[in-house]
């Protein structure tokens, strides 16, 4: 059954692709650039062949603190909503964190370097990350939320934030800014500009934007990309040069996006 559901799944994103990359070329909006696609496109190859190790990674840590739990919450609609909520108030930080400390950015950089926006970028993601995500979301079993919750919320907002990597669909008017996130706002996260920089970091909801103050609305143009410039076409130097500048010490004081 899961298979099958996956089966639909990737048939789904596949007519996504091809239907944006057909409006792509009707507007002539120049969404996609064919090296960077393929660019993205051997990144989740990889990435789908890394998933099983990560996800039973994800397993082990869940069960290996489950015995150290400190309440135990019970598993109902109600509960779900809670988790649900907490679960992104944690990406939030996690994807902040990711943009403020050098070593995380230094992993976050691959999803951020493409100068081309589209949803074959969602997917642009680096392998190290599926390892090193997890380990946020460990206190929330320790605090006792059900861990199936836990990794239900995740892989709903993941789902869901594949949808915001385009420029097909405009501003959503009174939706803009409120509760969910949308097009708009992720296209300002992908943004270089100095006045994107840092903001709009929520998965699925933009809601915890909006409590923290990182919520910009999308007014300029959004240029694509990292302030240091485009990085070529190659997936391995997209994925690692980032981490080994930042290991050699390149990066050991500044960020990524802010020299």
């Amino acid at each position: 059954m899961e298979t099958t559901y996956a089966k639909v799944f990737f048939l789904i994103f596949i007519g996504l692709i091809f239907a944006e990359i057909i409006w792509s070329l009707i507007t002539k909006k120049g969404s996609y650039s064919t090296k960077d696609s393929l660019s993205n496109l051997v990144i989740i190859i990889i990435g789908r062949f890394i998933k099983p190790i990560s996800l039973a990674w994800g397993l082990f840590l869940f069960e290996a603190v489950e015995s150290f739990k400190l309440f135990t919450i019970p598993v109902n609609i109600y509960t779900f909503l809670i988790t649900f909520m907490v679960v992104e108030m944690v990406y939030y930080w996690y994807h902040r964190w990711s943009h403020e400390i050098p070593f995380l950015w230094s992993i976050h950089h691959t999803h951020h370097s493409s100068m081309w926006f589209n949803l074959t970028a969602a997917g642009r993601l680096n392998w190290v990350g599926k390892f090193t995500s997890i380990l946020f979301y460990v206190p929330l079993v320790i605090l006792g939320f059900d861990p199936t919750l836990i990794s239900l919320s995740l892989a709903i907002s993941l789902l869901y934030q594949f949808l915001l990597h385009t420029e097909a669909v405009g501003k959503l008017g009174v939706l803009e800014g409120k509760f969910f996130n949308t097009p708009s706002a992720h296209r300002v996260h992908h943004g270089s500009n100095e006045k994107y920089l840092d903001k709009n970091y929520g998965g699925m909801l933009i809601f915890w934007d909006r409590v923290f103050g990182t919520y910009v609305p999308e007014t300029d143009k959004v240029t694509y990309g990292v302030t240091t410039g485009f990085m070529g076409h190659n997936p391995f130097v997209i994925v690692f040069k980032p981490m080994v500048d930042y290991f050699k010490g390149v990066f050991k004081k500044q960020k990524l996006s802010k020299q």
